[in-house]
């Protein structure tokens, strides 16, 4: 099994500490999100590493992104994070099946700041149809970045939607493509989300519509350029 962590996990070696130490830069916002999330919240692991959040903010601020896809809300601290870093005119669409753990933890925290709070859109439901009708509605090459982590089995289904809803130079992060390590043996393939996870790292890598690079950063972060 290969060495992978989020940082804020005890078992996180001595490099990702130390990387992380000098990478993430969070807001109080973020901060207090975080604990809250990690004290209170069910499979409170599910919580994005924030030396992937911090990379992604630099992302966004490097090219003046400010529409944003959050596939995956959880807790609502990736669409914070976006919400940050878009300007005051930016916005960020973050969809889950359930917003029930946003609504708990998030919401009281992020609005807390309305001019962040107001950028973003949450979609409650199924993200595929959500993005379908982004598309249907003619949004398609008018989102600047997007963020992966959600239901794995549908990982190479979101990110097809985001290339398409993409403009071109728009970036993916699609988040957990390590998987503790499992996807790295043909032996630990063995459910199928460690499977469609592998299978996506495959098309990601081999797709002529994006340059890429699959990271060993949290746990695992495959990051596409849009041609």
């Amino acid at each position: 099994m290969s060495t992978v962590a989020k940082s804020y996990n005890k078992s996180a070696d001595s490099v990702v500490a130390y990387c992380s130490e000098r990478t993430v830069i969070q807001s109080p916002l973020q901060d207090e999100l975080q604990k809250e999330t990690l004290a209170n919240a069910p499979m409170s692991m599910m919580l994005g590493a924030p030396e992937v959040l911090s990379f992604g903010q630099n992302f966004i601020r490097s090219f003046g992104g400010k529409r944003v896809l959050d596939v995956g809300t959880f807790t609502g601290a990736s669409a914070l994070a976006w919400a940050l870093a878009v300007p005051d005119d930016g916005e960020v669409y973050t969809f889950d099946i359930d917003h029930t753990n946003y609504k708990k933890y998030g919401v009281p925290i992020i609005s807390k700041c309305e001019k962040t709070f107001k950028k973003i859109h949450a979609v409650e439901g199924s993200a595929l149809e959500a993005m379908d009708k982004l598309i249907a509605d003619g949004q398609s090459g008018t989102f600047d970045f997007a963020f992966i982590d959600a239901d794995k089995v549908n990982y190479s289904n979101y990110y097809d939607r985001s290339i398409t809803l993409l403009r071109k130079g728009g970036v993916i992060f699609v988040d957990n493509c390590l998987w503790g390590g499992s996807v790295c043996n043909p032996d630990t393939r063995n459910d199928e989300s460690t499977r469609a996870i592998h299978e996506a790292n495959d098309k990601i890598y081999s797709d002529d519509r994006t340059y890429s690079a699959l990271l060993n950063l949290g746990d695992g972060t495959h990051v596409a350029f849009k041609k």
